[in-house]
């Protein structure tokens, strides 16, 4: 049987309408949280130094169009105590077009991740102080990694002119 997690009971005492939903899967802890409540619980597990989840290891969109997942897209975010040894991930569902609010304001390394979940899924991030493309070109249309993304031939401007 899982040990209950310490931060995920944390949170729950702190923020008990924030959690939406908790899963838990090897020894790996998520807990889905509202995305009102996001940054209050993010900043939470940062500063509470019974948790100080100072790391911010990854983030990353998701888009559950094929699961038939309503609300449709996901934001991920993989944290990690180095001070305690844990490991914790945060999940806010979305609908198309639902803004996020940003966490750049506790990690600010999800600068740079909450720019790719916007290039490649399209969820905008409120508050984000220079959200634009980071892989694709500026003039690229649509959002790659979307489950209704067209593939095949979508021609693409790189903006070098063809080799004579």
């Amino acid at each position: 049987m899982t040990e209950p997690n310490p931060a995920a009971e944390a949170v729950r005492r702190a923020f008990p309408d924030a959690v939406v939903e908790e899963q838990s899967f090897r020894d790996e802890t998520t807990l889905v949280v509202r995305a009102q409540d996001l940054v209050a619980v993010a900043r939470f597990l940062r500063d509470d130094p019974a948790l100080a989840f100072t790391m911010l290891k990854d983030c990353c969109g998701l888009d559950g169009l094929l699961l038939g997942q309503t609300p449709r897209f996901a934001v991920v975010y993989q944290l990690y105590s180095m001070k305690h040894n844990r490991s914790l991930r945060l999940m806010v569902r979305v609908d198309d077009g639902q803004p996020v609010p940003s966490v750049v304001g506790v990690w600010p390394g999800a600068a740079w991740y909450e720019r790719e979940a916007f290039d490649m899924f399209g969820i905008p991030f409120e508050g984000h102080p220079d959200l634009r493309r980071i892989l694709t070109p500026e003039g690229f249309e649509g959002h790659p990694l979307r489950k209704d993304f067209p593939l095949g031939d979508v021609p693409v401007d790189h903006g070098v002119p063809p080799r004579s």
